[in-house]
């Protein structure tokens, strides 16, 4: 059951950020020699993108990682915009913001590691995959039933749109 404080966070979102790595995947990553080769997503989660637009919320991927693949995925989906190779993801919020026209508290967040807690602390809703760190479980406003890249993005679109 979803309270009423969280349903009422989810009422003011325009904006939702996702980490990539352990959110939209299940954190595995594909080596080759001539650098990442792979990545699983999840089409349930490229369909909460979808039905988050149709409601007009943004979406937004936001990772660590220096990754192409991330890219591709973000346009395949249709994400508003894309933010790869960010190490501290805090410091790219505001502009996030501004680009958007959102408030902090218009903004929902979904990480997975601790490398998401600055951000998540900024956010007006936080979200987290079953398997996230201790540290990210116990600041996250909902905490998913799916694990990461196995539709926990797609559980928390559906929490939000469900709320509308």
């Amino acid at each position: 059951m979803i309270s009423k404080k969280i349903i009422q966070k989810c009422k003011l979102i325009k904006l939702v950020i996702t980490d990539v790595d352990g959110v939209l995947t299940d954190g595995g990553m594909y080596y080759s020699e001539k650098d990442e080769l792979l990545k699983k997503f999840n089409a349930k989660d490229g369909m909460g993108v979808e039905l988050l637009h149709k409601a007009s919320i943004k979406t937004i991927f936001l990772t660590g990682e220096n990754s192409k693949i991330v890219k591709i995925r973000a346009k395949k989906v249709k994400a508003d915009d894309c933010h790869i190779n960010i190490k501290q993801k805090e410091k790219i919020f505001s502009e996030i913001c501004k680009k958007f026209n959102v408030k902090p508290f218009n903004v929902a967040y979904i990480g997975d590691d601790v490398n998401d807690l600055k951000i998540m602390s900024r956010v007006g809703l936080t979200a987290c995959p079953s398997d996230a760190q201790k540290q990210i479980k116990l600041i996250s406003d909902l905490k998913c039933e799916k694990e990461g890249g196995k539709g926990a993005f797609r559980e928390f679109a559906d929490v939000i749109l469900d709320s509308l």
